[in-house]
C-alpha cells in the first residue's frame, strides 16, 4: 500500500482533496499535516478520524522535524498548504513567506533526500494580469502582483528548480479561484454568501469588473489526483474552468440565490494592485485526460446550499474575535 503526505489537509482545497485520495484510491494511505492555523479546521475533516488509512499529524511544514515526522513512510507529497489570502498579505505578515516559500522549501528537501514524489499546489495568480483575449500558458512569465501571489511563484521556481537541478521528480499545478463548501468565509463566495444569510452588506471591491474563472473544488481536486499520478517531471498544469465571470455577476448570482436585498451590495474601495483579469488555458491538462464537471450555475448553488445547511460551521468562525478583528482591519478603511 503506498502512502502520501497532504500539506494542509485541515484548509478548505486540502479537506476535499483528503477525502477524495481516500475515496478513489483504495489501496493509498494519507497522512494530513496541518499547522492549524486560522483556516485550518479540524471539523473539516471530523469524518475521516476512524478511517484506518488516515492520519493527522499537527505539525508546521517549516520545520523539517515536523515534515520528517510526518512524512515517514510516504512515496510522495502533495503540497496544498498554503496562506492564500490576498487581502491579509496586502496587510503584512512574515507567514506568507515562512508558510509559502521556506515551507515549501523543507517539503522539496524532504522529497528530494528520499526520492518521493512531489507536486505543488499553486495558483493562476503567479501569472497577473492577463490581457484579453491572452489565456495563460504554463510556459507564460510569473508576474505575481499581491505579495501573496509572489510568494507562490516563488514557491513555484523553487519546484522547477529543484526538478531540474536535482531530477527530483516534482510537478505543479495552478489553480484558478477555487469555490465550495467548506471554504474559510473571507474568500468572495463564502463571504457574499453568508454576509446575505445575515443580512449584512456584500462588499464588492471598486467597480466589480474583474474578471476570474471560478472552478468547483471537486474539479480542482480531480485535477491534482490526476498530476499527482500522471503528470510529467517538471512541468506545470493549468487548472481552470475556462469560463470568464465578472465579481459583480457573481454577487448578482449570490443575491439571487440566498433571497438577499439587491441594496445590499455595497461597492467599497478597490483592493491596492488589484489584477483585472485571470484567464488559463488548460490544453496540457486536458491532454491528461482532465474536463470541469461542474458549471458555475450548478456548482454556485450546491455551494450556497452547504452554506445555508451549515450554519453552525461558519457562524463559529464568525463570530470569532479573530475573524471581527481582520474584517474590521480590512473593510473598515475602504468605506
Amino acid at each position: 500500500m503506498s502512502r502520501v503526505l497532504v500539506s494542509g489537509g485541515c484548509g478548505f482545497i486540502g479537506s476535499h482533496l483528503v477525502r477524495r485520495l481516500l475515496r478513489e484510491h483504495p489501496d493509498l494511505e494519507v497522512v494530513n499535516i496541518d499547522l492549524l492555523t486560522y483556516a485550518g479546521r479540524p471539523e473539516n475533516v471530523a469524518d475521516l478520524a476512524d478511517d484506518p488509512r488516515y492520519t493527522f499529524v499537527h505539525g508546521d511544514i517549516a520545520s523539517a522535524d515536523d515534515v520528517a515526522r510526518a512524512a515517514e513512510g510516504c512515496d510522495g507529497i502533495i503540497n496544498v498548504a498554503a496562506e492564500s489570502h490576498v487581502d491579509r498579505s496586502i496587510m503584512g505578515g512574515d507567514e506568507f513567506v515562512t508558510t509559502n516559500v521556506l515551507g515549501t522549501k523543507r517539503l522539496l528537501d524532504h522529497a528530494r533526500a528520499h526520492e518521493l514524489r512531489y507536486l505543488q499546489v499553486s495558483t493562476d495568480e503567479v501569472y497577473g494580469d492577463v490581457e484579453a483575449p491572452h489565456r495563460s500558458v504554463e510556459t507564460d512569465p510569473l508576474h505575481g502582483s499581491s505579495p501573496y501571489a509572489a510568494s507562490k511563484a516563488a514557491g513555484d521556481l523553487l519546484v522547477l528548480s529543484y526538478a531540474r537541478t536535482y531530477g527530483l521528480n516534482a510537478s505543479i499545478t495552478r489553480g484558478s479561484n477555487t469555490y465550495g463548501p467548506y471554504q474559510f468565509p473571507e474568500k468572495l463566495i463564502p463571504l457574499f454568501t453568508t454576509n446575505a444569510f445575515d443580512g449584512k452588506d456584500l462588499p464588492l471591491y471598486g467597480d466589480g469588473m474583474q474578471v476570474r474563472e471560478m472552478l468547483f473544488v471537486e474539479d480542482h481536486c480531480a485535477a491534482i489526483d490526476l498530476v499527482y499520478h500522471h503528470g510529467a517531471a517538471g512541468e506545470a498544469y493549468n487548472v481552470g474552468a475556462e469560463h470568464e465571470v465578472p465579481n459583480i455577476e457573481t454577487a448578482h448570482r449570490i443575491i439571487e440565490l440566498t433571497g438577499a436585498d439587491p441594496d445590499s451590495l455595497k461597492r467599497v474601495a478597490d483592493r491596492p494592485g488589484h489584477d483585472r483579469r485571470y484567464a488559463l488555458d488548460c490544453a496540457k491538462l486536458r491532454a491528461l485526460g482532465w474536463e470541469r464537471r461542474t458549471d458555475f450555475d450548478t456548482g454556485l448553488a450546491l455551494t450556497v446550499a452547504w452554506f445555508r445547511e451549515n450554519r453552525a460551521w461558519w457562524e463559529a468562525i464568525k463570530s470569532g474575535e479573530a475573524y471581527a478583528d481582520y474584517s474590521a482591519k480590512n473593510y473598515g478603511a475602504r468605506g
